[in-house]
């Protein structure tokens, strides 16, 4: 039995006034006495008061900043709370609510200190577009060798971090695009990475982070800044347990 007063779950949100309305009370009815916090990432529309009138603290971040700016900001409001896990759902409705037990489980019992939802450790309905599909599984190939173990889903946001992971890295995370770079800096810096099946659903209303133009330079900068990390001397993280 999970003591969901122990975990924040985290909703990053940009321009998702459409689906915060449904994410929110699929995420109540998943994880009972769980505290949520929607992190607004700038949003145009009206997702801050949304949020608000659902009855869940917002904070807004005055820049848009990205999805690791939105998972830092996470981290220190977890940090400072002294929540045991935080966990990662998207506003945009693609995390299924359902599977949060699945994802914090593994951390909040000490097996793992990041539980990775995946799409690709089980047999899923989940379908994703044949270039789009290619480039993952280059990252997965690269993650893989240098965490030591296969990552087969280096793009998934649906994560669940421990309190040390979120210490350590609060001031350290990539702000573009917290995927395979941050997962080898989290293996290097000693954590332990485990990934959990989940299915995920397509994004039905509002904007996806992924424009155009961020597809097309998202493999480049992502495969360099996954080199540069990989290379560079890591920093092991402390343990107080």
């Amino acid at each position: 039995m999970i003591d969901w007063t122990r975990v924040l779950i985290t909703v990053p949100a940009y321009n998702e006034a459409e689906n915060l309305p449904v994410v929110i009370p699929e995420i109540r009815a998943a994880a009972p006495g769980a505290h949520i916090v929607v992190i607004d990432d700038c949003s145009r529309d009206t997702s801050r008061e949304v949020a608000r009138s659902l009855g869940v603290p917002v904070v807004s971040h005055p820049v848009n900043m990205g999805a690791g700016g939105a998972i830092g900001t996470g981290f220190q409001y977890a940090v400072e709370r002294g929540y045991a896990v935080a966990v990662n759902v998207d506003g945009d409705c693609q995390h299924d609510p359902r599977h949060l037990a699945d994802v914090v489980g593994p951390v909040l019992e000490g097996r793992a200190d990041v539980a990775i939802g995946s799409r690709y450790v089980a047999a899923t309905a989940y379908r994703t577009p044949l270039v789009r599909r290619l480039g993952m599984l280059l990252f997965s190939w690269v993650t893989s060798r240098f965490v030591g173990h296969p990552i087969k889903d280096t793009t998934s946001g649906y994560r669940a971090y421990s309190l040390e992971v979120m210490r350590h890295f609060q001031r350290e995370l990539p702000h573009d695009f917290p995927d395979a770079p941050f997962l080898i800096a989290l293996a290097r810096a000693g954590f332990r990475l485990l990934e959990v099946p989940v299915e995920m659903r397509a994004r039905e209303r509002g904007e996806s982070f992924f424009t155009f133009g961020k597809s097309m330079y998202y493999p480049y900068k992502n495969l360099l800044a996954s080199l540069i990390v990989a290379m560079r001397p890591g920093r092991r993280a402390r343990r107080t347990s």
